[in-house]
């Protein structure tokens, strides 16, 4: 009895170190991923595109809600080294990671299955969108303000619409779709990719070894 619980010991041991590293491997792919931003034509040029919760969202998959959240803060931890906002930028995107990847690992943890983790994804995605309205109007843009004038940013919303007339109607009709839309790109990459790399993220190296097999003979 003893040794069986020596080895389960161990085994969960093993399981906890594996994730942490995995977790810190995620958290290190999602900072460089902060750096690969992009404009989008239908929005200002001062907000960016970038991926870097797609690896919390397969970090929530792989590994639980709290993981996907560790995820989410790490990167942003590493990215006060370089900071243009005080930090308030950094805590507004662990905010609205989190609201993302939480809620999607905890249906898909709940019940397992692809259509629930599409379900808690884009939940996740739309309680992102959602909370993005406070996050900017409270949080990011008073910040912004004191390098841009509110109302240089807000004609730079109003070349693009011209009735809009203050920020609050900006962040709903812009940013909020805008948020979805960059949740919804990570939900179809981690819908595409996570069945591949989720044996390893878990530590499965026999399941991982069969998915290799599986795929190098799938593509002879």
């Amino acid at each position: 009895m003893s040794t069986r619980n020596t080895a389960a010991g161990k085994q969960a041991g093993q399981r906890d170190i594996w994730k942490m590293t995995m977790t810190a491997m995620l958290s290190a792919i999602a900072f460089l991923l902060m750096f690969l931003e992009f404009s989008v034509p239908i929005m200002p040029a001062f907000i960016k595109m970038d991926l870097s919760e797609l690896p919390a969202l397969i970090g929530a998959f792989a590994m639980g809600p709290v993981s996907g959240a560790m995820i989410c803060l790490i990167k942003n931890l590493l990215h006060l080294f370089m900071t243009t906002t005080g930090g308030v930028g950094e805590l507004s995107n662990f905010i609205l990671g989190a609201v993302f990847v939480v809620p999607a690992g905890l249906i898909y943890q709940k019940w397992k299955g692809r259509k629930s983790a599409v379900a808690g994804a884009l939940a996740g995605a739309v309680l992102m969108a959602f909370f993005s309205i406070f996050s900017n109007y409270f949080i990011v843009y008073p910040v912004y303000y004191n390098f841009m004038p509110e109302e240089t940013v807000l004609a730079a919303y109003q070349m693009i619409v011209p009735g809009v007339k203050n920020m609050l109607q900006c962040l709903i009709l812009f940013n909020t779709p805008f948020t979805f839309a960059k949740g919804v790109f990570s939900v179809v990459i981690t819908v595409l990719v996570y069945k591949p790399l989720s044996p390893f993220l878990k530590g499965n190296y026999r399941d991982a070894r069969r998915v290799q097999k599986n795929t190098s003979t799938s593509n002879n």
